[in-house]
């Protein structure tokens, strides 16, 4: 049973940091992408951030480029999310996921149960 367990997540202050851990587990990721996402209430969830489990390689929304940082441990099968100079517009709940795609939700096949960061101004 595939397994993602987000946390990390607080109150904090704009401009402060925050990093969020996403604890993988249940089957092998190696060929999948993990993503970060994030909901804020009354809005879609977004895209934040993504990482491909074989090599690393990176994407990001324009959004936060620059102030975050995904990242991941192949030995301990964590994903971090480092978030830095953080906004109110930043505050939401944050979701892990594994699956093929790269910013599109539809295209993940596993999900977390988030951890929420808010953000105050």
């Amino acid at each position: 049973q595939v397994q993602l367990v987000e946390s990390g997540g607080g109150l904090v202050q704009a401009g402060d940091s925050l990093r969020l851990s996403c604890a993988a587990s249940g089957r092998t990721f190696s060929s999948y992408g993990m993503g970060w996402f994030r909901q804020a209430p009354g809005k879609e969830r977004e895209f934040v951030a993504h990482i491909r489990w074989s090599d690393g390689s990176t994407y990001y929304a324009d959004s936060v480029k620059g102030r975050f940082t995904i990242s991941r441990d192949n030995a301990k099968n964590l994903v971090y999310l480092q978030m830095n100079v953080l906004k109110p517009e930043d505050t939401g709940v944050y979701y892990c996921a594994a699956g093929a795609g790269t910013a599109v939700p539809t295209q993940y096949d596993y999900w977390g149960r988030g951890t929420q960061v808010t953000v105050s101004s």
